[in-house]
């Protein structure tokens, strides 16, 4: 794919007008409500590998209204120590799969914490294991359309509550550092880690590679990519629903949230990504803490990879997100600086 949003010059300046819900605050403080007062753990069983270096367990969470969710908390094997968590959230479509399937945080040395998308797992990857008892609205094939034409009913209200769950939960699993908690994903997994930035103000640092749900409004007038795709294509049929659909995605926008942030976070970007399109990104890492009630914005860094499509960086980036990790982890365990701002073209 050639290059074909702004130049970079312009994308490092660009601030755009995001649409926002004056209730915005309100309505996530009303749906986190939904799991208030439940005990965030309600089962964690030892899962059976042939790994040596590390070991797995089947964690069950209190999602949104309490809804069961399934997680993957793996850590390095023998080690008791309380570590420094990693939550992880999915691409769209994906599903938690198996245990051994993601071992760089867990082998990295920190506990890791692999939250099922509740609903999906069916388009890739070795499948899902959460099923969604609440998706009962119409709203097309995807989980990207369920519900889309409220806010109340939408498929993301639910999912960003078991994000913010997730986090709830590793923090109740024994050997964590509570104090240190990452929240990290690409593209879906990506806007979710900014929506959990948003909304936990405590977090110790946010990674998001190629964020989905960033600047939605702009995203789904300039690709015809999936998932943006599947709602241009259910308004293409429901055609009196635009501002319906627009209303609720602003209420999911992950700038909306990245906004309110207080983390240091790392960001990455493929200026030729049509699935997440670079001004989106760009869109979420400018705004980054611009409204989070300090002073100065939070310490943020974005990795440029001016070649590349929705892999953004790919086995690179995740060599730069170790490191970067670590030094916030390190740091915060210190009470030092953190790594500074900086765009990084690559």
């Amino acid at each position: 794919m050639a290059l074909f949003d702004l130049p970079l010059h312009e994308l490092e300046r660009y601030l755009p007008d995001v649409r926002e819900p004056a209730d915005f605050d309100a309505f996530w403080q009303a749906s986190r409500q939904t799991a208030a007062g439940l005990p965030p753990l309600l089962e964690v069983r030892p899962e059976a590998t042939d790994l040596k270096l590390v070991e797995s367990w089947d964690v069950t969470f209190a999602g949104f209204g309490g809804d069961p969710v399934r997680a993957w908390y793996s850590r390095p094997a023998g080690v008791t120590d309380p570590l420094p968590a990693v939550v992880e959230y999915l691409g769209y479509g994906r599903g938690r799969g198996r245990p051994h399937e993601r071992l760089t945080w867990a082998t990295a040395g920190y506990a890791h914490l692999l939250m099922d998308s509740r609903g999906q797992g069916d388009q890739y990857g070795t499948g899902g294991d959460t099923p969604d008892p609440r998706a009962t609205t119409l709203g097309g094939p995807g989980a990207v359309t369920r519900g889309i034409e409220d806010p109340a009913d939408y498929y993301y209200r639910r999912l960003i509550i078991d994000a913010v769950r997730a986090v709830e939960a590793v923090r109740a699993l024994p050997d964590v550092d509570p104090a240190r908690i990452a929240a990290v994903g690409n593209s879906q997994g990506g806007g979710l880690a900014l929506a959990v930035a948003g909304l936990v103000p405590d977090l110790t640092a946010v990674l998001a590679s190629v964020p989905f749900l960033c600047h939605v409004q702009r995203a789904i007038d300039i690709t015809d990519a999936a998932p943006y795709g599947e709602v241009v294509s259910y308004l293409s049929v429901h055609r009196d629903a635009e501002d319906r659909v627009r209303n609720t995605l602003s209420y999911v926008d992950a700038v909306n949230f990245a906004r309110r942030a207080v983390a240091p976070a790392q960001f990455a970007v493929g200026l030729r990504d049509t699935i997440c399109p670079p001004s989106t990104v760009f869109a979420a890492y400018n705004h980054y803490g611009a409204a989070n009630g300090r002073p100065e914005q939070p310490n943020r860094t974005i990795h440029v990879y001016s070649f590349n499509h929705h892999e953004g960086g790919d086995a690179v980036h995740t060599g730069r997100q170790l490191r970067w990790l670590r030094e916030v982890f390190d740091g915060a365990e210190q009470g030092s600086a953190i790594p500074a701002q900086a765009v990084a073209a690559v």
